[in-house]
């Protein structure tokens, strides 16, 4: 059957991530049952460039599935969309190689967290932003950021929880600005572990807040041990922005 490559967003306030799971609500399985209604009841599995946590949003998730329905291609983003719940959005779906693989022929992805910094809870803002009131350091968060580009072990910003063994990323980009209330922070990497930016994000912070030295990065990626990095942000910050496969 013909291979598509599917772009999504999705709003992950009410989703308990993306990845099927037993008596929850997330985006796989509210995209999967929509691709049955428009298979008539056929399952179509599809595959993703990765997971995501509850409430984590993204602008641009990957999926690729097999169909058997010949839809042009401006007109399959009209019928998902008419399926799929409002949380979700299909933004565009194209034919690709029978062999294409959303997750293991990506080559960079890129996420994005927001941290708002005003003095009061912003409830318009609770399931899109982190909120840490206050003023933050940016030249010692730049310069903390700048010690973590390249290829490492992160070990040290990873979830103990994880399974995967080879813990070695390659960093390309960090950048971090302010956009009047909110600062934001921009990865572009290879790849990233479990909870990778939200502990990189953590910990920066705590740079920010002038409770560690930005030196201390180039420390805990020799050290490798979890507990000595900062704390895990909250999910409702983060973004997975784009996914790149050239």
């Amino acid at each position: 059957m013909p291979r598509v490559k599917c772009t999504l967003s999705y709003d992950g306030t009410h989703f308990s991530g993306y990845q099927v799971q037993p008596s929850s609500r997330t985006v796989q399985y509210e995209f999967e049952r929509a691709l049955a209604k428009l298979h008539k009841g056929q399952h179509i599995q599809t595959r993703s460039s990765g997971r995501t946590d509850a409430g984590v949003h993204a602008v641009a998730q990957i999926s690729h599935f097999d169909t058997p329905i010949d839809i042009p291609r401006d007109k399959w983003p009209i019928a998902l969309n008419g399926i799929l719940p409002e949380d979700i959005a299909v933004k565009d779906v194209e034919p690709v190689a029978d062999d294409f693989d959303a997750r293991y022929d990506a080559v960079t992805k890129e996420y994005r967290y927001r941290v708002y910094t005003g003095k009061h809870p912003d409830v318009f803002r609770r399931n899109y932003t982190y909120h840490l009131p206050g003023l933050l350091d940016e030249e010692a968060m730049k310069q903390a950021a700048s010690l973590l580009l390249g290829e490492h072990d992160f070990t040290a910003f990873c979830s103990p929880k994880t399974n995967v063994k080879d813990k070695v990323r390659t960093l390309y980009e960090i950048d971090i600005y302010k956009q009047g209330d909110e600062w934001h922070f921009r990865y572009v990497g290879s790849g990233f572990l479990y909870q990778m930016v939200r502990i990189l994000t953590g910990t920066i912070l705590e740079v920010g807040k002038q409770k560690r030295s930005p030196e201390n990065m180039t420390e805990l990626l020799k050290d490798k041990k979890r507990h000595l990095a900062g704390p895990t942000v909250s999910g409702q910050g983060l973004y997975l922005w784009e996914v790149n496969y050239s």
